[in-house]
């Protein structure tokens, strides 16, 4: 099928969508874009997606997971999937064979490009959802990179009541987002401000600024990325030479490293992991979620992760970051084959005396995951 043709397929999916007839059971996924009446949740999180191309010949949905669409008479094609583990997901459709986005879904950057997303709610789990409390914002703003020399985006939540606060200064956590992903990643699918907002309002967290700059950093003419020396190194001195500046320029923020905090996701975790520990006298909080730095993917079978050789010291010399380090957390899901790479380190960090707090939740390498590290980690936090 010709690619044109696939666009007016896919315009003919929206308008089906939105104008579908609506459905007994389940309710609109809250990821769906304004009246959209499909996805729609079951109560045992199943979701049944309905798109109308009645030019189409087959219509699938990528869930990790792929589901074919059956057809009826109408041109609508349907079906009900497998129940979905509550949190974020992206998906895509798959239209005659192009992979286009869900016109009946918000769109998010994940995956390396745009892609739908669907957030199935957990029962009992509300520390993500906006309610009645103060509430701060998050703020995009733009600064000039040395390391790239080009402008770049950066968001900024700052807390309830930080344009009233006067002359009060906040600490700040620098948070990295996970590979295919950027500086809306924490801000939009990790729901950073929400949480935030709740832990303060209960008292379980402090007043703080969050970064979230773009982690995907390269010098003109290279292309860093990976674990390796020289993409940490590229990463060190954008934070060092451009992003820390420019928010101790630009925001009031308590100096020291007790008043900072590093942290990230996946890739993110990697970032935080080489760079908080390298520089305790820049960090003295660091939270790694979900890294594959340790293993459990892509390496070579005896290819063991040397944490002594990254972090000089880390092993043989415990004390000194101990005293250094108020906070070392770890965190991964309990389904990610990341699991037992790190659960053997952090055994590892224990036996040889180190301090870390270990954290697991139910779920594999997902948003779900992380939100919750998230909120676990910033109650550790400048206390």
């Amino acid at each position: 099928m010709k690619y044109h043709n696939l666009i007016f397929l896919l315009l003919l999916a929206g308008t089906g969508i939105v104008n579908a007839q609506s459905a007994d059971e389940g309710v609109p996924a809250s990821t769906n874009v304004t009246n959209a009446r499909y996805p729609r949740i079951l109560p045992d999180n199943r979701v049944i997606f309905q798109v109308t191309a009645p030019q189409a010949t087959s219509v699938q949905i990528d869930l990790q997971k792929k589901y074919d669409l059956a057809k009826n008479g109408s041109g609508a094609w349907r079906v009900v999937t497998d129940p979905i583990e509550p949190g974020f997901h992206y998906y895509s459709l798959i239209i005659d064979g192009g992979i286009v986005a869900d016109p009946a879904s918000e769109s998010f950057y994940g995956m390396g490009r745009m892609a739908s997303g669907i957030d199935i709610p957990e029962k009992g789990i509300n520390f993500y959802n906006a309610k009645d409390v103060p509430h701060g914002d998050i703020r995009n703003r733009i600064y000039f990179s040395k390391t790239t020399g080009t402008w770049r985006r950066i968001n900024i939540y700052a807390p309830p009541g930080y344009d009233k606060s006067g002359k009060e200064q906040y600490p700040v956590l620098y948070i990295q987002h996970g590979g295919g992903e950027d500086e809306r990643g924490w801000a939009v699918q990790g729901k950073t401000d929400i949480i935030l907002d709740n832990l303060i309002a209960e008292g379980k967290a402090k007043p703080m600024l969050v970064v979230i700059p773009n982690g995907n950093v390269s010098r003109p003419g290279m292309t860093a990325g990976g674990y390796n020396d020289e993409a940490m190194a590229v990463f060190r001195e954008e934070l060092f030479g451009s992003v820390i500046p420019f928010i101790e320029s630009n925001y009031r923020v308590k100096p020291g490293a007790a008043n900072r905090a590093i942290a990230g996701l996946s890739m993110g975790g990697g970032q935080a992991f080489y760079t908080g520990l390298r520089n305790t006298d820049m960090f003295a909080n660091v939270g790694v979620f979900s890294t594959g730095l340790f293993g459990g993917i892509g390496r070579q079978p005896g290819a063991e992760f040397d944490a002594e050789a990254i972090i000089p010291g880390i092993l043989t010399n415990p004390e000194t970051f101990n005293k250094k380090l108020k906070v070392f957390y770890i965190s991964v899901g309990e389904q990610d084959p990341r699991i037992e790479p790190t659960r053997q380190l952090v055994q590892t960090f224990m036996d040889k005396g180190l301090k870390v707090e270990f954290g697991t939740f139910p779920g594999a390498h997902e948003w779900q995951v992380w939100r919750k590290s998230l909120y676990d980690f910033a109650q550790k936090l400048f206390k």
